[in-house]
Formats: C-alpha cells, structure tokens, sequence
C-alpha cells in the first residue's frame, strides 16, 4: 500500500509539472508579466514558466519546435510569422499598444525631450558617443527606434555610435550601468521601480514611428493552462496591470 501511494503522488506531480505551460514573452514585458502571472496564480492556482528575450528569436524558435504554448510578442508580424507556418492557434489578439521612450542617465549630458531636439544636438556637439537600441532585425521596439531615428534625420549621424542589445532588457542595462549617454527603451521599462531617479526620458511621439501593436497567440497544442493565462491577461485583473505599465489595452 505504502509503495502504490508513493507511485500515485509521484504520478501525480508529474502530471502537475506537464501542466505548467513555457510561455515565450517579449522582453518588454519583463515587468509586467511577473505581476500577471502572480495574479493569475492567486486567481486559479496554476503555475507558468516565463521566458523573456526579442520577439525574433522567439517567432523562429517556436518555428523550428520549442515548446512554449503562448507566444506574448512585442508586434504582429512575428506572430503573423507562426501562422503562416501553420504553428499558432488562429491569428491570436492584440493585447496591448506600447510606447516608445528615449532615457538618458543621470550623468548623461544628453537633454531628453519628445522632439529628440536635445539628441540631436548631443550628436552634434560629439557629447553623444553611444546611443543604444534594441537589435531591430529582431526587437520591435528597437525597429520603432530605428524609424524615429530616420524620421529625424539622426540615423546616419549615428552611424558607428549605435550599440545594440540582443532585446530592450539588456538596452535598458547599457543605460544603467552607465555605458551609453542615450537609449531607447519600452516605457513599460522606464517606469519600473528600478529606474525611478536613476535619469531623465521623455516618449517618443507615436507619429514617429510604427503603432507598436503587441499580438499574442497561442501555439499550436497548447494545454488548459496556456489557455487561461491567455484569457486572463485580456481579463480586466491582466488589463489593469498592463495599463499601470503604460500600454494602451484595446477594448
């Protein structure tokens, strides 16, 4: 007797751990998901495994077989990538709009302003030696930098002062530690706690570049747990933290 109930409680915490579903998220929500996900397993008791990095990383890894069930993407069109694989559930939702913002630290003689007026003339006067971004061949926030950049006529200025992150977590590092005098971060980054009076931002107008439109989706055999983060990141508990972040939340 003693041996068979060993087996069913063993049994029964593999069944569990088969349930907690890896969820592949943009990297901009590094901050926000951990405080849905605490939530939803207040909420439900169910428990999920976050994993953070570019978007274009994750579209070509769940491509080629990773097995995450939810896809939480910085855009559309990585998502728009797995369907057209025939690897997502349907085409997924829009979950939230994000904002772009320039940061500079504190010790940074770079004036920040909506206008990009005081990078601008940072750039100029050669006190701008190192300006940072997301990689954006594979971040969608750091090819929203890129467009605003062009917009203002500052690319090409830059050129050689660019430092890339692999994603907008490791950008937002450079501008911590003091290695860049500029970088351009997801503002659901900027008013986490850990940045507070650690520099100056200011949002980038959305005029100047793409609607950052984040989709999520679920992949293709997702399980029951997968499926109700899903539903509860568009529920109103999900909604209201991801608008304390600064995202716009589509109705």
């Amino acid at each position: 007797m003693l041996v068979r109930a060993v087996l069913l409680t063993l049994l029964a915490a593999v069944a569990q751990a088969a349930e907690v579903p890896n969820v592949a998220v943009a990297a901009n929500l590094n901050f926000a998901l951990p405080e849905i996900a605490a939530a939803f397993r207040q909420r439900t008791g169910r428990e999920v495994k976050l994993a953070f990095g570019a978007s274009g990383n994750f579209s070509r890894q769940i491509r080629e077989g990773a097995p995450f069930e939810l896809f939480l993407s910085a855009d559309e069109a990585n998502v728009r990538f797995l369907v057209e694989a025939g690897r997502a559930e349907g085409e997924g939702v829009v979950y939230a709009v994000g904002r772009l913002s320039l940061f500079a630290p504190a010790a940074s003689p770079v004036a920040v302003d909506p206008g990009l007026a005081g990078l601008a003339a940072a750039v100029k006067a050669g006190t701008a030696r190192r300006v940072a971004i997301a990689n954006p061949e594979l971040a969608p926030y750091g090819k929203a930098a890129r467009e605003a950049l062009q917009k203002k006529g500052l690319w090409d200025a830059l050129a050689g002062r660019i430092v890339l992150g692999e994603n907008v977590n490791q950008t937002a590092q450079f501008a911590l530690t003091g290695g860049v005098e500029a970088a351009f971060i997801p503002y659901s980054i900027v008013v986490a706690p850990n940045f507070k009076d650690r520099g100056r931002w200011a949002l980038v107008p959305d005029t100047q570049h793409e609607p950052i439109r984040q989709r999520m989706v679920l992949v293709r055999g997702a399980g029951e747990a997968a499926r109700a983060l899903y539903d509860f990141v568009r529920g109103p508990e999900g909604r209201a933290i991801l608008e304390r972040y600064g995202f716009s939340v589509p109705q």
